[in-house]
């Protein structure tokens, strides 16, 4: 392991900050027992329904984030301090360094904050409602090395833009778009609805699979390029496309398991609620010349119960649904469509092991569960369940009947 040995024999913490953080609550624990401690907890949930296969881990589990969002605030002395709020609370735990974090995402926001200073921006107060500078969230391409900067404001208007501007890319001319994010409201959601480039194109790209991915700044995109590989190739294995296949792809986001799969069926049909992350799966699509791909802006439940409505099925259906997990309803819709096969990739073992009961309610099962560790040095981990119809035909032989 590259930095285990920032932790000796668990006594002495890798981050100073994880008690009041709560992001990383494994950071004391060797990553084999991570690992190991996942693979239980995946065990006791769904060993009812199959055997569940073995974790896939991290080579090296550290800096794996390429997804870092930074909240701005300032010290009792007036300094410019960033970091994550505390666990079920909007204090600020200030972060110098963070092992999970991509390193040099972190080394632009302590610029943007150093900057601050000399150009006078001010940082927003929560209580007062008062000032410019919200948050910062920077996304870098693993693969491409593209780099994309969200300063998250309270209007769209940055002053000494185009110095800020020059003064940012001097320090990090790796920086290939800078994005004024405009969220004036008194919300705890991070982005607001307007994104306003003042530098490159507004978005970045990534490869996935031999695919290259658009990223906007709302578009989701798994935050493990690494990981990601593997969970979408399981997925994929436990689709087993033969090429004839029609496919759903609900909540598809920018479309990155519908195009990875399009090269082994006959047709993807993606569904997603964001218009940004639909408008980014078109493009995705085209520049990938994959033309047996489309993509629809709507509730994906709703799409599917017209689709059955209108005499159509689906061979087989992607479900990636937020941390909540799917609905009854939702989980309706897919099995009005009659697939052969649902392949579930879920970020929340609690809400799938709920999930998968439903299923197995309405005469489906659980043929195989494998976990992947997508989130080194957290309790979380991400899952890839398939769902298949259960046998129903019976044959009778010398008056016997088998299943």
């Amino acid at each position: 392991m590259t930095k285990e040995n920032v932790i000796k024999n668990n006594a002495e913490k890798a981050c100073p900050v994880s008690d009041k953080c709560g992001a990383c609550r494994y950071t004391e624990i060797s990553y084999e027992e991570q690992l190991k401690s996942k693979q239980r907890m995946s065990e006791r949930l769904f060993s009812k329904f199959c055997k569940v296969e073995p974790i896939i881990g991290m080579d090296d589990p550290f800096h794996y984030r390429n997804k870092v969002h930074h909240v701005f605030s300032r010290d009792k002395a007036g300094n410019v301090i960033t970091g994550s709020y505390e666990e079920k609370s909007h204090r600020l735990v200030e972060i110098p360094t963070c092992l999970i974090e991509d390193e040099s995402s972190q080394k632009i926001i302590k610029t943007v904050a150093k900057l601050c200073k000399s150009f006078k921006i001010l940082i927003y107060n929560e209580k007062s409602g008062y000032g410019l500078l919200r948050h910062v969230l920077v996304r870098r391409g693993f693969t491409t090395g593209e780099v994309m900067v969200v300063l998250v404001l309270t209007s769209p208007i940055l002053p000494g833009k185009n110095n800020f501007v020059k003064a940012l890319l001097k320090e990090h001319p790796e920086i290939t778009t800078i994005v004024i994010n405009v969220n004036d409201k008194d919300t705890t959601m991070v982005l607001g609805p307007v994104n306003k480039p003042i530098y490159g194109p507004g978005f970045i790209k990534d490869k996935l699979l031999n695919c290259t991915f658009r990223i906007s700044p709302s578009s989701f995109y798994q935050i493990n390029p690494v990981q990601t590989e593997k969970l979408y190739k399981t997925a994929l294995e436990f689709a087993d496309l033969t090429g004839t296949e029609t496919v759903i792809d609900a909540y598809c986001g920018i479309g990155t398991i519908g195009l990875s799969a399009a090269y082994k069926c006959e047709n993807v049909i993606g569904v997603e609620l964001n218009g940004d992350a639909v408008g980014d799966a078109i493009i995705n699509a085209k520049e990938n010349r994959i033309s047996n791909a489309r993509f629809f802006k709507g509730d994906a439940g709703e799409f599917m119960d017209k689709m059955a409505s209108d005499g159509a099925s689906a061979d087989v259906v992607f479900m990636d649904p937020p941390r909540s997990g799917s609905t009854e309803k939702f989980m309706d819709s897919v099995l009005r469509l009659k697939p052969s096969r649902v392949v579930y990739v879920s970020c929340d073992p609690d809400t799938l092991k709920r999930d998968l009961e439903y299923f197995t309610k309405k005469g489906m099962h659980v043929k195989r569960i494998r976990p992947v560790d997508m989130f080194p040095m957290t309790e979380k981990c991400e899952t890839v369940a398939l769902v298949v119809p259960v046998l129903e035909k019976r044959r009778v032989c010398n008056g016997e009947t088998f299943i």
